[in-house]
């Protein structure tokens, strides 16, 4: 397995990148500031976690505020390492966080957690916040619509033109739009280009430029396009799955996500909520077994 590193991707401002950005494998960011350090989500388990404090502490200083990208439990669950840190997230990722979807044990094969847990947010804003970190300013903004989930937050350092986008953006990752609106997603991505950012890191993968929004943007409009055949026929989201040629999205980690995504598409075009425990585990079946966790 490849290790982490931290990159600097503008003066003081820093990615973790965990390869390979798998399910539970995440990304962070550390903005850097004289008399502390804003962090971009933490991540999933204990080890990772500890991991990750250990880089941020060799190039910054202590972390005293951790921005929740959403509500996920790869992008938060290592926050009880930091009891003391601010946690800033959108009112909708706070929701989230007190009442998450529960997950069966079986669908994901084995990995250690460890002691760690999410803490609810601190802070929480509705549309935007600009944030200090010394001289510099850090804009965390909502997207007015569900895109990745209801609780999407993208963090833009406009002087550096540095944008962290959370699971907005995956790199070579299947996009997962269960908990969100892969339409709203669209025109969300199309915000992001908007900003002109130089670089791009997103919730998993390695960061790039703009370039690598459109690929999340080409995955989103097949997915449209199969769920949206799907419904007139009067497919099930496991049998659009199993019909659907991937193309060019094949090669992507995590192919089955493709059937939640088909579960949250068919359930917006029928005006109800997903049935997330029948797509988990229409996922683990499209999978042939638990879904593989390298975190």
């Amino acid at each position: 397995m490849n290790h982490p590193h931290l990159d600097e991707v503008a003066d003081g401002v820093f990615a973790y990148v965990q390869p390979d950005g798998g399910w539970m494998v995440n990304n962070m960011g550390l903005i850097g500031g004289p008399d502390g350090a804003t962090s971009v989500d933490v991540t999933s388990t204990e080890r990772r976690t500890a991991a990750y404090l250990e880089a941020a502490a060799a190039v910054a200083g202590p972390i005293r505020r951790v921005v929740y990208t959403h509500a996920h439990p790869d992008h938060c669950n290592g926050a009880s390492l930091l009891p003391d840190a601010e946690i800033v997230a959108h009112v909708a990722a706070a929701e989230e966080l007190q009442h998450p979807h529960p997950v069966a044990p079986h669908i994901f094969g084995p990995f250690d957690q460890g002691g760690v847990r999410p803490r609810i947010p601190t802070t929480t804003f509705e549309d935007a916040v600009v944030l200090e970190e010394g001289a510099r300013r850090i804009v965390v903004t909502h997207p007015p619509r569900p895109s990745h989930t209801r609780g999407d937050a993208y963090v833009w350092l406009p002087e550096e033109r540095v944008l962290f986008t959370g699971d907005l953006v995956f790199n070579g990752g299947t996009p997962f739009s269960i908990s969100g609106s892969p339409s709203g997603w669209l025109t969300t991505l199309e915000e992001l280009v908007a900003l002109d950012p130089v670089v791009v890191v997103p919730g998993h993968g390695e960061p790039g430029g703009v370039e690598i929004l459109e690929p999340v943007a080409r995955y989103l409009r097949f997915l449209i396009a199969v769920a949206d055949d799907a419904h007139d026929r009067h497919l099930t989201p496991l049998e659009a799955a199993r019909r659907a040629d991937l193309g060019e999205f094949a090669g992507l980690l995590e192919p089955e996500r493709i059937v939640g995504d088909l579960h949250g598409r068919l359930a917006e075009l029928d005006g109800r909520v997903p049935d997330f425990g029948a797509a988990w585990e229409d996922m683990r079946e499209f999978n042939g077994g638990p879904l593989e966790v390298h975190a």
